[in-house]
């Protein structure tokens, strides 16, 4: 016999369909329903919900074999088989993360594919693979943010035992993962959860109807976000979660979901015996996320930093449009990376107000630099421009050097996006596939009126449901080993393999690090103990003030009595005498 429950306190009637047979089921208290019929290990199975002739998927469902319009496949996590006995996990604060789309980083796009990868982010020097989410969504691609059964993994990939192989491989190099999870909506398509029960709020946000985590009948909604998350890394391994957009969750009770995230997760985490981390995408600027409970906060582990990614972007490529229009300046590059956040109670002329609040630094004390993430570029940055296009596609490479060296010398916690290692040449591109024509047609023209409105010619900008869109959108591997493609990916080998074994790159404390600028010649220098990182961002060599031995350079640099010369477009690290 198998146990079948589902939490339905909308319809009057539900009844439980398992292998084409119907089998009533019984109300108990909290609007939960529960039966116990015979059941194969692999059964399809469903619900119908009063008189609604469709069967609707479980929305705990662990596999939709044939999509999230089709009934739930039984999947049993103990059964799953594991090698990873010996895996301690990974303390990641100040490691470096490699963020992928399983679909578009192979050719074929699953799981097993990835795997054949892996051995590859070892060689480079990556701690951990961040992967875009793995949620079931309609279609068989598209980012996965757009996910409506949150607790199945998507099938196309390879579905639960894909994922448990992937996870298990991971550990055996030991590389740690991080899921992306959305709990901030519910995709379009496929979305069943309202019939079942109150998901949803009244809250919108720019992806439609929020979710209901803090009105009535909200406390099984919350249950459902808190399993789901609690079950990624306790049923898949995983080593933690990329909480994404967490801005958008609006929760006006007491303790807040993302606090009792972390509470339960620190318990998991001492159940499992090892680290489990959480990071929160967040556009607040908001310290309180990542400030320890004791002090008040919500204790997660880190935040991705979106302030250094503009302030990096722009200085170098001297775009200025929309939310660039505050960055540029080499001093406010300098002020973003000594402080963490450039926005911190000051105006932001892209908000039309002030944003953001002061991070306490205080070094001992304050928060460290791990607990933000750093990066030149994310899925994010590239994939939501209107022509997908990476940094690689305008900057030279010695560019995307420098930039990677201000990165991972940095004292945040670092990550990459697949592919930028060697400047890949493939763009990452917006694609969907939705099933329902309508949606389709509205997922095209609603991208491309939104570009347009910016002054874009609407035709340029790519069809999302084109499968062509996301072919573009995979990384062309063959390029790895030429040229300057080769060269960079060294320079990131290096650079990573300094950032390990470099005893000044592992200080986390802000206030240890003391950062020189030249507006007009156009360099910074970054001091960290006894390592002097020049990047040259002017087209014509410069001469800085800094003395020193070599350690690693995109470019030799002229070594004089009082002062070095860098090229234009590159850097140089030396080792001076200690700046403390």
């Amino acid at each position: 016999m198998a146990e079948f429950a589902v939490w339905a306190p909308k319809p009057g009637v539900v009844t439980l369909e398992v292998a084409g047979a119907t089998h009533p089921m019984t109300a108990t208290v909290g609007g939960w329903w529960h039966a116990e019929v015979p059941a194969a290990p692999d059964a399809r199975y469903g619900f119908l919900l009063d008189d609604d002739p469709q069967v609707l998927p479980d929305p705990r469902s662990a596999r939709q074999p044939d999509g999230v319009h089709a009934p739930s496949q039984r999947w049993d996590a103990g059964a799953a088989r594991w090698t990873d006995q010996g895996w301690t996990g990974r303390d990641l604060r100040g490691g470096v993360l490699y963020e992928l789309h399983i679909g578009t980083f192979t050719d074929a796009g699953t799981f097993t594919a990835a795997i054949d990868k892996l051995d590859y982010l070892v060689d480079l020097g990556v701690d951990a693979v961040e992967l875009m989410p793995v949620n079931a969504f309609a279609g068989d691609r598209g980012w996965g943010y757009d996910g409506v059964l949150w607790y199945a993994v998507h099938e196309p990939y390879g579905g639960p035992d894909g994922l448990v192989a992937f996870v298990d491989a991971c550990h055996a190099r030991g590389l740690a993962v991080l899921i992306d999870a959305v709990f901030n909506h519910l995709g379009p398509s496929g979305n069943y959860l309202p019939r079942f029960g109150p998901y949803q709020s009244e809250h919108a946000n720019p992806w439609g109807p929020g979710i209901n985590i803090a009105g009535p009948d909200s406390d099984e909604v919350r249950r459902y976000i808190l399993d789901c998350a609690l079950r990624w890394m306790r049923d898949f391994h995983a080593d933690g979660l990329r909480l994404d957009a967490v801005h958008a969750l609006v929760d006006t009770t007491a303790i807040d979901l993302l606090e009792e995230l972390a509470c339960e997760t620190d318990r998991l985490a001492d159940t499992l015996g090892r680290p489990l981390t959480l990071i929160a995408e967040s556009d607040a600027n908001n310290p309180r996320l990542i400030t320890p409970r004791a002090a008040g906060g919500y204790g997660l582990t880190a935040q991705w930093d979106d302030d250094i990614h503009h302030a990096l972007h722009a200085a170098v490529t001297g775009e200025r449009q929309g939310y660039y229009a505050d960055f540029g300046s080499l001093q406010t590059l300098a002020t973003t990376l000594r402080h963490g956040f450039f926005h911190a109670g000051t105006y932001s002329s892209f908000r039309r107000r002030r944003h953001g609040r002061p991070l306490d630094t205080t070094a001992e004390t304050g928060i460290p630099a791990t607990a933000l993430l750093a990066y030149t570029c994310t899925h994010d940055q590239v994939g939501n421009r209107a022509l997908g296009d990476r940094p690689s596609a305008t900057l030279s490479a010695g560019q995307l050097a420098l930039s990677a060296a201000l990165v991972l010398t940095s004292p945040y916690t670092a990550m990459l996006f697949m592919g930028e290692e060697w400047g890949t040449g493939t763009p990452f591109q917006f694609f969907s596939s939705h099933p329902e024509p309508e949606l389709a047609r509205a997922t095209v023209e609603g991208r491309r009126r939104e570009f347009a409105e910016h002054g874009w010619d609407a035709e340029t900008v790519p069809d999302p449901q084109d499968p062509a869109t996301f072919q573009r959108s995979k990384l062309d591997w063959g390029e790895l080993s030429s040229g300057e493609h080769a060269r960079l990916y060294r320079c990131y080998r290096d650079l990573i393999a300094l950032r390990h074994t470099d005893a000044d790159l592992a200080d986390p404390w802000l206030p240890r690090m003391r950062i020189d600028v030249d507006e007009a010649a156009r360099w910074i220098v970054v001091h960290r103990g006894a390592l002097a990182i020049i990047a040259n961002l002017g087209e014509t060599p410069a001469t800085v003030p800094v003395t020193g031995e070599v350690v690693t350079a995109w470019a030799p640099p002229t070594l004089g009595a009082e002062a070095t010369t860098v090229d234009g477009q590159s850097f140089a690290i030396l080792r001076t005498a200690r700046h403390r």
